[in-house]
């Protein structure tokens, strides 16, 4: 039987920033459940409640069915962990990403069909990340992503193209996610950490660098408060948005 979940989850791609939040969740988890391709666990909520952290995944398709199924169990506000590419050449290695819109180039999106051909996160929760990230003295950069099925197919001419135009970085998962957050009507915001750099069209990966670890180490804390902000504090936090 599935269990029942609270409105908020984190979602998270790599299963190095699932175990640093499960980590940091250990004395209040409640129950974790093989979800077949997934993994959902169930944490207690500071002051009553209780939110869920799902992953990892890879790709579009995969996170998007654990999006789904997290919704269906009753998940209403998700945010999202996870990594991506650089293609500019102000954001480096360790910089925090906040994906506002993307650029899709995956296949998933297709079978959800919105209004809009650039989905886009929920502003509210972007507002929100954004006084959390402030507090940790991190770069962070606002903006459009790129959304690719094929890793190996982020040419030179792709990647050139795209970063003139202005877009930040490259993942594999988010236009997909904001697509079904709005075709579900639910909200939902990542925060991207630079792992790799790929803006002078050469491939710089920074997962090794101690600068990258420990802004992964910070995104997870980040993620962590806002997924167990107690249900008072949430509810000033939704008024100040208001």
């Amino acid at each position: 039987m599935d269990p029942e979940v609270g409105r908020d989850a984190a979602l998270v791609i790599t299963r190095g920033d699932l175990d640093h939040l499960l980590e940091l969740t250990k004395k209040k988890r409640l129950f974790s459940f093989d979800m077949d391709f997934f993994r959902l666990h169930l944490v207690e909520k500071e002051g009553g409640g209780t939110f869920s952290i799902i992953g990892p995944f890879l790709g579009a398709p995969h996170a998007v069915m654990g999006m789904e199924k997290i919704i269906a169990l009753g998940a209403r506000r998700i945010f999202g962990l996870g990594w991506c590419g650089s293609l500019q050449p102000d954001l480096r290695v360790g910089d925090f990403v906040l994906p506002i819109d993307s650029l899709c180039e995956e296949g998933t999106s297709a079978h959800y069909p919105v209004a809009s051909s650039r989905p886009v996160a929920d502003m509210n929760l972007s507002r929100r990340m954004e006084i959390l990230i402030s507090k940790y003295n991190k770069g962070c950069r606002k903006g459009t992503v790129w959304t690719t099925d094929a890793p190996y197919r982020e040419t030179p001419s792709k990647i050139r193209r795209y970063r003139e135009k202005g877009i930040l970085a490259v993942d594999m998962e988010m236009s997909a996610l904001m697509t079904l957050a709005i075709y579900r009507g639910v909200s939902f915001q990542a925060l991207l950490v630079v792992s790799d750099e790929l803006f002078d069209l050469r491939w710089r990966p920074g997962f090794r660098n101690p600068v990258f670890k420990e802004a992964c180490r910070s995104a997870g804390e980040i993620i962590l408060a806002l997924v167990d902000a107690p249900e008072e504090q949430d509810h000033r936090a939704r008024n100040a948005e208001l």
